[in-house]
């Protein structure tokens, strides 16, 4: 069975086995020299710092600020901070020019205020430390004044129904003084009611277009009179329009079949700017004698009564006056006094203290003071003291609007 392995001497076999030796112990030196090597090249730990020597002129390696591995970060070097870009420059100023400043969703209370004696004349030559201004009792400062005499813009509305000649006559009178009062610089409009209102002649600087517009007021029709319905009408038809306007009311002050209410009109009244009513009672000679007389009852009495006063409290809330002429001398002479005091008005404006624009209604005060902060006294040529009335707006509803 071993005959088939060759015989090899003694001395052969003892030198291959030094050589095999020798060429293990080579093998083995060169293993270990290369872990010498890796553990040479590999980082110290972190307590003990690197022992890598820096040559002189050499720039140092960059901070390592990559992702870690197994073997060691990645060389990246970290992003620089770059310092913040400097502020704008302010523009700086150019020589001559103005510096503007720009206010923007600030309220202005514009007031249109008369001061007249008792007997209607209107009292010039106030200043605006005269006027003393509260809104709902807080100090107001007045930050525009002016005294001027300006063309009007006015609806003259007219009552015109089937009810009594003496009513129809004074209705016609009234309306025709009127327009014999006017200027050629003044708009007017002409309105008539009777159960509904109906604009005659729309806004003209033509006084023949509104005598014209009066000829027709001939023929009434029916009985009813819609007072508050064409009222709250014509607001509604002033309301778009810029500035201040008048509505010259000539009138009994009755309503009797109106879908709006009094309550309703005096809110209409409250809720449109820059309106002031001028009332004229008509008929008053005709209900004065038939209360005299005893034609009238109790009811009918307290009907004028009411009456007269919603035209009262209408000219009051706006700043303007009801009269209720009973001779018909007193018609040129009661527009004349309308008249003067349309044209005639020292016009207020004022920030309010309360900004807020929260639909509330804000009541106003006007009051004339002495430089020292007294009641002011106002003498007629002679040294006279003169009673004196403000006529001006009782209040204004805070809402956003555009003016």
């Amino acid at each position: 069975m071993f005959s088939s392995i060759p015989h090899t001497p003694k001395r052969y076999v003892h030198h291959s086995f030094r050589s095999i030796l020798l060429l293990s112990l080579i093998l083995l030196g060169l293993v270990g020299g290369n872990a010498l090597v890796l553990a040479q090249t590999q980082a110290p730990p972190a307590n003990q710092g690197s022992s890598t020597q820096q040559a002189p002129g050499q720039e140092p390696p960059p901070e390592a600020g990559g992702p870690q591995t197994d073997v060691g970060p990645y060389a990246v070097p970290k992003k620089k901070e770059e310092p913040p870009p400097p502020p704008p420059e302010k523009p700086k100023p150019v020589p001559g020019m103005p510096d503007y400043s720009v206010q923007v969703n600030v309220p202005v209370v514009n007031l249109d205020v008369m001061v007249t004696t008792k007997d209607g004349h209107f009292i010039p030559n106030l200043k605006a430390e005269n006027f003393r201004v509260s809104e709902d009792g807080v100090p107001q400062k007045v930050t525009g004044f002016n005294q001027s005499e300006a063309p009007i813009t006015a609806v003259l509305l007219v009552e015109f129904a089937s009810t009594n000649y003496q009513f129809l006559y004074d209705a016609l009178n009234a309306s025709y003084t009127f327009a014999s009062t006017l200027k050629p610089n003044d708009w007017i409009a002409v309105m008539e009611y009777d159960m509904r209102s109906r604009i005659l002649v729309d806004f003209t600087q033509d006084k023949g277009a509104i005598y014209g517009a009066l000829n027709q007021l001939r023929i009434p029709g029916f009985q009813e009179r819609n007072l508050f319905d064409a009222l709250w009408d014509t607001l509604d038809r002033v309301d778009g329009i810029e500035g201040r306007k008048d509505i010259i009311l000539v009138s009994t002050g009755v309503d009797t079949f109106s879908k709006k209410n009094l309550d309703q009109t005096l809110k209409k009244i409250k809720d449109t700017p820059n309106v002031s009513i001028f009332c004229i009672g008509i008929g008053q000679a005709l209900i004065q004698y038939m209360q005299d007389h005893g034609y009238t009852g109790p009811l009918t009495d307290l009907t004028y009564l009411q009456a007269q006063n919603q035209l009262n409290t209408f000219a009051r809330m706006t700043g303007g006056k009801a009269f209720f002429p009973r001779f018909e001398g007193e018609f040129p002479e009661d527009f004349r006094a309308i008249a003067q005091s349309i044209r005639n008005q020292y016009s207020l404006a004022y920030h309010p203290s309360n900004t807020k624009l929260d639909g509330t209604y804000r009541k106003i005060k006007v009051e004339l003071v002495a430089p020292d902060g007294g009641p002011l006294t106002v003498q007629d040529e002679k040294g006279h003291k003169l009673k004196y009335q403000i006529i001006a707006r009782d209040g204004y509803t805070a809402k956003h609007q555009v003016e």
